[in-house]
């Protein structure tokens, strides 16, 4: 695992969880930084898949531990 945190299967980013884990981050610091991200996503890439023509860049579950 990278430290990375996806909001969908096919982001082509994520969030990095890696440096608030090594800083020692509590639990509600975390849950409250996962809470921010999915309130603001914009990603909605399983609607736009299929309305969409042009492949778009995705990982790998296998990247991101799935």
């Amino acid at each position: 695992a990278q430290g990375m945190l996806y909001t969908c299967l096919f982001a082509t980013s994520g969030h990095d969880f890696r440096s608030l884990l090594r800083e020692g981050a509590s639990d509600e610091q975390l849950a409250r930084q996962i809470e921010s991200i999915w309130g603001r996503r914009a990603d909605r890439y399983s609607e736009l898949r299929n309305a969409r023509p042009l492949p778009m860049p995705k990982v790998e579950m296998s990247y991101i531990g799935g």
